[in-house]
């Protein structure tokens, strides 16, 4: 794996900018630069797991704080419908790989995923 730093990385260590919604000690939530819905945040956990699949159970904690994160971000604004969508891999259409949940909401979602 390459030791470059993600654009998510870059983010965290504040050498790109972001429109940062919150921060504490394990995660990062910032607004998508390319939002699929009129809510599209992202949830990144500063520790970098290049996929979903290279967690382990050391890491449910991380996972569920998350998670969390995204529960209270849409009760601030007051959303009760939302999407929460973790990519695994690059046919999974995962395109920077330091994990991340994409929190969607703003519009209707259909099913099954395209």
């Amino acid at each position: 794996m390459s030791a470059e730093k993600s654009i998510f990385q870059k983010i965290i260590d504040r050498e790109l900018p972001a429109d940062i919604l919150y921060e504490d000690d394990l995660v990062i939530a910032i607004k998508d630069i390319n939002p699929q819905a009129p809510i599209h945040l992202l949830i990144v956990p500063k520790r970098k797991i290049a996929k979903i699949a290279d967690t382990s159970l050391a890491d449910i904690t991380l996972l569920g704080h998350m998670i969390g994160t995204a529960r209270t971000l849409m009760q601030q604004q007051n959303m009760d419908d939302y999407r929460l969508v973790f990519n695994n891999g690059e046919k999974a259409g995962q395109t920077v790989f330091h994990i991340h949940l994409h929190v969607l909401a703003g519009r209707s979602f259909s099913w099954p995923l395209g």
